[in-house]
This record gives structure tokens, sequence and C-alpha cells, in this order.
């Protein structure tokens, strides 16, 4: 307790710029200021914030008053909701009156109330490790929920019952989830069993905020944690139903692995090789790891030797992956890029020992396109087995795939492969008009540079005019 004590005040002592201004302002027309939320909780875990969170007896005018004097910028698009948001320096700030909001059974937009007192406020909110808080510019610590209690026992709980919180917000129980792959913590009994009861309550919510807690929980560092919430609770049966349909039973020959364990395991394995694509975490690389076998279940055969396959689940899972993505209000290119790396994450199983021509490894960085990166961390990440010669084998098939393409790259720019005639050479040497003909003769030519790399123009001009001889 004394080193978490400590944690906070120092945390305090940085943010005292703003405390210390924005509190003395609201109380110099009586009203009360607290700092709120994820700063507080995040305050006794040691983390640092620069975007805080207030709440306030002050009316959104008065608060907009305020903020207008005290800020460099002011904003109200939250007014509806009664927040004001304002930044000074590299702090930026948002400011809530008290308020209640609820929900009607069948909508999904939250009803506002303000209300009049701090309590009222912690108590509408969704858990007990955000419903703390410190007044400004007193400094007192106001834990009337025992979150602080919660956050020493890592537990996720509603300050009061789960059933009225969940009620009031539905997107609550992806909240849950999210906190508990965020912060690594359990959920409470009674929150599960809530959470499992109201699943269906999840469908008023509207698909832009259901995407936002995933990309939330999938970049966050357990992701696990969450997503087996949401599978064990029904949630992911309404919000991401492929990932629950992983659960394949087994045949009773156990001869194929648990399908949805796997999925768990190469989502986390591709996080553990994310340091390849320079960022962290790559929301792109995560879901196309968590969808990649998502055509498995459609695609599932028992043969009559016992045994199981599931042949073209690469093409049917990219299908179902586009299908989920646009469900989900994801942006044209994200729906694009995830899909492409299902299709394309059994092509290298296709190498064997290296027996790809050059033409084929042309044609994998092709078809990779921009998610060449992302390819190499999936395909390394889907190789799950427990057998370590087998897991050996891949490993050195795949950098020697790598090395291939970096030593053909060096040569021909395979990033940028193009054919070695462009459409105004192409109808100045045939004598045509731009039209469909000049397209079939682009993409013979294109595939002549895949299977033979780089030619000389007077080897194209050859080329493209036996072709058309031939036509």
């Amino acid at each position: 307790m004394v080193e978490v004590q400590s944690r906070v005040a120092a945390e305090l002592d940085r943010l005292a710029p703003v405390l210390d201004s924005l509190g003395e302002a609201f109380a110099a027309v009586g009203e009360e200021l607290h700092l709120v939320g994820g700063p507080v909780r995040d305050a006794m875990l040691g983390r640092s914030h620069h975007d805080l969170d207030f709440t306030t007896s002050a009316t959104p005018d008065v608060s907009e008053r305020i903020l207008a004097r005290w800020g460099e910028a002011c904003w109200d698009v939250g007014r509806a909701f009664g927040t004001i948001g304002a930044r000074r320096g590299d702090w930026q700030v948002e400011v809530t009156t008290y308020r209640s909001e609820s929900y009607d059974p069948d909508s999904r937009k939250p009803q506002v109330q303000f209300g009049d007192s701090l309590a009222g406020d912690l108590g509408r909110r969704d858990f007990t490790i955000n419903a703390m808080a410190v007044s400004v510019p007193g400094r007192a610590f106001e834990d009337p929920f025992g979150g602080l209690v919660d956050l020493a026992h890592r537990t996720i709980r509603t300050p009061g019952a789960p059933e009225l919180s969940f009620g009031d917000d539905p997107l609550r129980m992806m909240r849950a989830a999210r906190f508990a792959a965020q912060l690594g913590f359990t959920v409470a009994p009674e929150v599960v069993a809530a959470m499992t009861a109201m699943a269906e309550r999840i469908e008023i919510i509207s698909a832009e905020r259901v995407r936002d807690e995933l990309v939330k929980l999938i970049c966050a560092p357990y992701p696990r944690l969450g997503l087996t919430l949401l599978v064990d609770t029904g949630l992911a049966d309404r919000v991401l139903p492929e990932l629950p349909a992983l659960r394949l039973e087994r045949d009773e020959h156990h001869r194929h692995k648990d399908v949805y364990e796997h999925t768990l395991t190469v989502l986390e394995q591709a996080i553990d090789l994310e340091e390849r694509l320079g960022s962290r975490p790559d929301f792109i690389a995560r879901f196309a790891s968590l969808m990649h076998d998502v055509g498995k279940p459609r695609t599932r055969r028992f043969l009559e030797d016992g045994t199981v396959t599931f042949h073209h689940h690469d093409v049917v899972g990219a299908k179902l992956t586009r299908k989920r993505m646009r469900a989900l209000k994801f942006s044209n290119d994200e729906v694009a890029a995830v899909s492409s790396l299902v299709e394309l994450h059994l092509r290298f199983h296709g190498y064997g020992s290296g027996e790809w021509t050059d033409a084929a490894v042309r044609r994998y960085v092709r078809d990779a396109g921009d998610q060449l990166a992302r390819l190499h961390v999936l395909t390394r990440a889907d190789c799950t087995t427990r057998n370590q010669r087998k897991a050996d084998r891949l490993r050195r098939a795949y950098d020697d795939l790598e090395q291939r393409i970096e030593r053909l790259s060096a040569q021909e720019e395979l990033a940028s492969i193009r054919p070695d005639l462009d459409g105004n050479q192409i109808m100045e040497l045939l004598g045509i008009p731009a039209g469909r003909e000049v397209g079939e003769a682009y993409r013979h030519l294109l595939e002549l540079r895949l299977d033979r790399g780089p030619m000389s123009e007077e080897e194209a001009r050859e080329a493209l005019l036996t072709w058309w001889s031939s036509r």
C-alpha cells in the first residue's frame, strides 16, 4: 500500500501544472473538480497519462467558459454527454458534468441525465477500478466502491450489480474483456455470470463501437484472456462468431489439432514476432492471425481412412473474413489487408525444401504486395507443432525463402515488378490504340517478367511481337 501511495503521489506531482491550475479555476466559481477514471487507476499501476479525464459539478456551459480561458484550444463535440475538451501544451483534458446514463431496451444511444454528486457519478461508471477519483486542487482520494482493493487483487468488478450496469450500457461487457486483456486481470465470477446471461444485449450496440472495443482488446498485451472471456460468455457468438466456431469436435482418432487453441497460440506467436514489423502492436497482423483458419469449419471433411481435410479453407476463410470485417465497419484498406493475408497464409507450404523456381518466388512477392512483411510473420507464427524436428525444418525453409526474396529483390526490385515495356511502348510497337488488347499485352509481358526475370527492351519487344503474331 505504501508503494501505491508513493506512485500516486509522484504521478500527481507530475500532473500538478494541470491539476492545480484547473482545480483552482473551477473552485474560484464554486464548482467541484475531480480527476477520475483511467488516470487515477494507472497512477496506482505506475503508468503515466497526458490525456486526463475530470468530472465536475459544473454545467457544460460553465466548464466551457473556464476551459476557454485556461486552454490554448477548446472544443465541445461531447456537449450532448456533458463533456467539454481542451488542450494546453502537451496536455489534453476532458471535463464531464456529473452524470448518469442508461439505454432503452431497443436503443443504441444512451439517454444522458446530469447528476448532482461525485458518488452518484462514480456509481454509474463501468468498473470499480475506474470509479476512483482525486479531488483537485486538494488531492483528496475518493473510493466509495473499493476500487483500490480490486486493483490490489487484480479483479474487474462493477460498482453495483453487474446486471444493472450492463443493462445501462451493454458495451461494458466487452469492456470487461478488454480490460482483462489490457491489464491481465481476472473478471469477478458474478460479472462473468451476468455477461453470460445478458450476452444478447450486445446486439443493440452499434457495429462501430463493438469494433473499437475489439481492436483495443486484440492490440492489448494479453488478448487471449479477453478473447477467451468473449467466447466462454457467448459474446463472441454475436460479435465474432467465426472464433467460437473454431472449437471443432475432435475426430475419434484425434487426428487434427484443436483449431481454436491453435489459433490463439498463433496469435500469441505473431505478437512475439511483431518487432519485425517495426511497430507494436500491429492490429492487421494480429487480426489475420486470429482469422487465418476461420474457413476450416466450413471445409472440414472426414475421409474413409479417418483422416481430416480442410481443402480450400484459405479461400473460404478470406471470404468469411471480408464479410465479418465489413459487418464491423472496418475500412476497405483494413479489410483488403487482413483478407489477403488469410488467403495467402498457406502459400508457403508449397515451398517444400526450396524447390520453388525464381518465378514462383516472384509471384509470392507480387501476390503479397505491401503485406509481405506481415505474411512473413503470419506464416512463421502458424507453426505450432510440438515436433521440434518439424518446427526446425519449417523455420529453416522459411529462412531460405526470405533470403531468396532478399537476393532477388536486390537484383530486380521485386516490390515494384512491372513489365519491361509500358503501355505507350506496347501501342507504338503493335500499332494499336488504347483498349482491351493493350491490357492483354501488358499482362502477357508481366507474366514473362515473373517467369524470366528482367529482360532488355529488345528482348521484350521480340517476345511481344512473337506473342502478337501467334494470336
